[in-house]
């Protein structure tokens, strides 16, 4: 079996780079939207991406922003890929793809409505990013019927209610290219260097 990769998201300190570049996980990301509690600015993230480790891919997350922000992002190597987490359709992926070069990741979330779900499925199927995301939806910390995996085909993060203690089983039952964590290394909404530690080496103690 192939190593699964490891994306710490929402990272937004020094220290939270300092301890990434301890564990070196495959991806981190920064939050580009306003909404949330973990969002960077460019300068903020700027400064975290010169302080990080050569070979961690970092990934700027957006929600529904004009393209042009997301593609200088990455054309000015703030963040090496670009992950979409709104309402982007393939026409937005299309443009932002003579815009720049970077990965593109479309993350989609999944309901309990069994109808929805098979259309979502449809959609992930079709997408033409690199990579797609599964996830029970924004940030929440809530998993997914993980069965739906297995009528995805293309490489996927899996994403929602992840945390130490159930990354194992994630993998085990679905085989994702890579996990997505974010509150489930958190401590009172603040990256846990120690869950940051738990995470990354149970994931890596699969064989």
């Amino acid at each position: 079996m192939s190593m699964t990769c490891i994306k710490l998201c929402g990272i937004k300190r020094a220290a939270d780079i300092e301890k990434v570049n301890d564990l070196k996980p495959e991806y981190i990301g920064f939050v580009f939207w306003e909404k949330s509690k973990r969002n960077v600015s460019i300068e903020e993230a700027k400064e975290l991406k010169g302080r990080l480790s050569d070979g961690i891919k970092a990934v700027g997350v957006f929600v529904d922003c004009e393209p042009e922000f997301a593609a200088g992002l990455a054309n000015k190597k703030i963040i090496d890929v670009i992950q979409l987490h709104g309402s982007e359709d393939e026409a937005y992926i299309r443009k932002l793809r003579t815009m720049t070069d970077a990965e593109i990741i479309k993350a989609f979330q999944f309901c309990e409505d069994p109808v929805k779900n098979d259309q979502i499925v449809n959609a992930v199927n079709e997408s033409s990013t690199d990579f797609v995301l599964l996830d029970a939806g924004k940030g929440c910390g809530n998993t997914f019927d993980w069965t739906i995996t297995e009528r995805i085909n293309k490489k996927f993060f899996l994403a929602g209610g992840l945390d130490p203690e159930n990354v194992k089983g994630a993998i085990d039952k679905t085989k994702p290219y890579a996990v997505d964590v974010s509150s489930g290394i958190e401590t009172d909404g603040v990256k846990d260097p120690a869950k940051m530690e738990r995470f990354v080496n149970n994931v890596r103690r699969i064989l």
